[in-house]
């Protein structure tokens, strides 16, 4: 039993109007671009697919890709943009799910890794990538840095976005690295929708002995996917690891 939120029919059917600027094309065409080019020619196998967000122009860039996902209603929302041939798709969660085969590249975007709520299924699920990966093959986890340092003295919220149409924030427990993050968002007939996930924090060091664990090497981190340089400001990274090419 995983311990992540499950995204029902309604959080689904949400889910691209909620996060429509995460589907904006300067977002994710720098993602696939780096996944392309770290994926040569497949296959890829993306955990957490969801809708398909960047699994679906990752395959129309010719890589063929296929998906782990725990909701089933995100998968139906997948299906109605592209077919189980195209995409094929496992239910199931990120840390146990076995896809027959080997892959060039597994990966994990948007901070969904931080949906295993328990360290020990943060472990699983890099140990599940390279059980997934061939030889050479590489995991890449797109993660924010914890929001943490922004928290002041007596206080447990961080804002991380104050709009007229959104205000939303995390709430830490700095023992146990749990948090949520809770949104608020004005609807068009004035009332307010209240909704909220959970997560697990993972600072890039505790991702690197992960990976050490899994018998993954650290290749390179960037701040983003356009490959700005990670440093001690930057509250966002995306890390690759790679399976040695020899046993």
């Amino acid at each position: 039993m995983t311990s992540s939120d499950y995204w029902d029919e309604d959080t689904a059917r949400r889910f691209e109007d909620d996060s429509a600027d995460m589907f904006a094309p300067e977002v994710v065409e720098p993602a696939v671009d780096m996944l392309a080019r770290l994926a040569g020619a497949g296959p890829a196998l993306e955990f957490a697919i969801g809708t398909g967000r960047v699994a679906i122009p990752l395959r129309d860039r010719g890589i063929p890709v296929q998906g782990i996902e725990l909701s089933q209603p995100m998968i139906d929302r997948l299906r109605s943009k592209a077919p189980a041939d195209a995409i094929p798709v496992l239910a199931g969660d990120m840390a146990t799910t076995r896809v027959p085969g080997e892959f060039s590249l597994v990966y994990v975007v948007w901070n969904s890794i931080g949906n295993l709520r328990t360290q020990a299924e943060q472990v699983a699920c890099f140990r599940n990538a390279a059980r997934h990966l061939a030889l050479g093959g590489r995991f890449v986890v797109e993660l924010w840095v914890p929001g943490i340092r922004r928290l002041p003295p007596g206080q447990k919220a961080v804002p991380f976005e104050i709009s007229d149409d959104h205000v939303g924030f995390d709430t830490y427990d700095l023992v146990t690295q749990q948090g949520t993050s809770h949104h608020y968002r004005r609807l068009p007939d004035g009332t307010a929708r209240y909704g909220f996930s959970n997560f697990r924090y993972i600072w890039p060091a505790e991702c690197d002995l992960m990976a050490e664990l899994a018998g993954l090497r650290l290749e390179q981190r960037s701040a983003d996917w356009l490959g700005a340089p990670f440093t001690s400001e930057s509250e966002s990274h995306v890390s690759v690891w790679r399976k040695p090419a020899e046993r």
